[in-house]
């Protein structure tokens, strides 16, 4: 994997320099050390990407869908040319153990592309209803800022629908993960992308991607992060009225309903909670158990948790690798902290790092039982490898619970019953329901209720979300 675009930009289908030269250190966060630097922009670079992509749209908008098609399919060959150098790019940049980054990270663009190939051949883009036809049309320049916790997912599922759509963009991946974004960008340019139809910019939130959301020649903003930094998107795009998608935070509960087997469904809930270091905004990290068994889901969670290895990202054995970066790190770390000071019974885990590591941005896998729901872990979102058990003592008391949260992204519910697990799912205010821990579907819609966003990622549903909606009354 080749450093040699790591302190530049694609624009208009080039590599080229900043225009104000500035440089920021990209940390392994095994390390805490900078392993290389990337470029980062200012609203000069925005203006040149936005006026590449302005330009690349009237052609670009009216290409035949087969050739769309066809870009797509070659942007999916390159990319699984180059699947290795992108696992280790995620690897390196966010501590992903290598198998990880492999079989799901990495995997996670893969299985975008394949899924929004597969909706963009069967998708119509004319329909006519009576004397009216409706056409689906690109909405036009899209400004794309995507996270650092999943980040081949989040531009792949940003970027195919939108090219599917016709519509060009400008990417700003997370300034914390960016390299995988470079090397994204090559496999963009290896593709045969059509200049101007795919830019990349590196750089931080204010500095670029307010500015990107506010730029009066971008028609769409599609965001995804935390929901602060949501509201600061949205309101840079109020004053130009531009489409605004947002995948934003989580506080997702996973209720275990009492004719559940405990054993099993206690054990994956923890392995969900945790997975990616906790680090997934759609992880369910409230579990909500009958009270009469709270203790016994507390030994199955203490149980499960210690039998993951924290470490090395290189290691075979390791399960979990480090959190992102410093800021993650105290949070974290403040949080665990509050959980203890609120009065929730710590479990195992709990401040600082595991015993046999002495660097890098290591949390200690935490349960905590006991829980109620006012307390802090139970409302915020922590974003690592933190598990509340709550109790409740009949589903509507559950559901109620469950719901209780300004965030909707995603629910779980387990159960014997698929009946009972449905009518619970019904009642759940979130945009995702799981049951009973089912395999991951790039077909289903993904987004979320109340503060954690609005609009539907994946596959079609995301290539809806770049598009507007003309009728033509008097067609036919």
């Amino acid at each position: 994997m080749s450093a040699q675009n790591h302190l530049k930009f694609f624009i208009d289908g080039a590599w080229v320099d900043p225009v104000v030269p500035a440089t920021l250190d990209v940390i392994n966060p095994s390390t805490e050390e900078a392993y290389t630097a990337i470029s980062v922009g200012s609203s000069a670079d925005v203006d040149r990407a936005v006026a590449a992509a302005r330009r690349a749209f009237d052609t670009f908008s009216v290409t035949p869908k087969a050739e769309r098609l066809a870009l797509l399919k070659r942007i999916l060959d390159v990319y699984n040319e180059r699947f290795e150098d992108i696992a280790e790019a995620v690897s390196l940049e966010m501590g992903a153990p290598k198998s990880f980054a492999l079989d799901s990270q990495a995997w996670a663009g893969r299985a975008h592309l394949e899924s929004t190939i597969a909706a963009f051949e069967e998708m119509a883009f004319f329909e006519t209803l009576g004397r009216t036809t409706v056409l689906r049309e690109p909405i036009g320049v899209c400004a794309l800022i995507t996270p650092w916790n999943w980040p081949l997912n989040q531009i792949v599922c940003k970027v195919a629908p939108a090219i599917a759509a016709g519509c060009t963009v400008v990417l700003k991946p997370s300034e914390i993960a960016p390299i995988s974004g470079i090397v994204f960008a090559e496999v963009m340019q290896a593709a045969g992308i059509p200049a101007g139809v795919f830019n990349l910019i590196n750089g931080t939130g204010p500095d670029v991607g307010q500015v990107m959301a506010g730029h009066k020649d971008v028609d769409m903003v599609s965001f995804t992060g935390s929901t602060r930094a949501g509201i600061i998107v949205a309101k840079s795009a109020a004053d130009t009225v531009k489409r605004v998608a947002q995948e934003l935070g989580g506080k997702s509960a996973n209720i275990l309903l009492p004719d559940v087997d405990f054993q099993t469904a206690v054990s994956k809930g923890v392995r969900g909670c945790f997975s990616n270091t906790g680090q997934s905004c759609d992880a369910p990290t409230r579990m909500l158990v009958p009270a009469d068994r709270h203790d016994e889901a507390l030994a199955i969670a203490r149980a499960a948790a210690e039998s993951l290895r924290t470490g090395d990202p290189r290691d075979p054995a390791t399960d979990l690798g480090p959190v992102v970066s410093q800021l993650q790190f105290d949070k974290i770390q403040r949080l665990i902290q509050a959980g203890i000071d609120e009065g929730a019974t710590l479990v195992t885990g709990g401040t600082g790092r595991p015993e046999h590591l002495n660097r890098g941005y290591y949390i200690r896998p935490t349960i905590f039982g006991h829980v109620t729901p006012n307390m802090t872990i139970a409302r915020e979102e922590i974003f690592g490898p933190v598990l509340s058990i709550l109790s409740y003592d009949n589903v509507d008391e559950a559901v109620a619970m469950a719901n209780d949260t300004v965030y909707g992204l995603a629910a779980y519910v387990q159960s014997a019953d698929i009946e009972q697990a449905r009518a619970v799912a019904k009642r759940m205010r979130a945009g995702s329901v799981y049951i009973n821990y089912p395999d991951w579907d790039t077909f289903a819609p993904f987004g979320g209720y109340k503060q954690s966003g609005n609009g539907r990622e994946y596959a079609g549903w995301g290539i809806h979300d770049f598009l507007e909606i003309k009728g033509v009354v008097g067609w036919g």
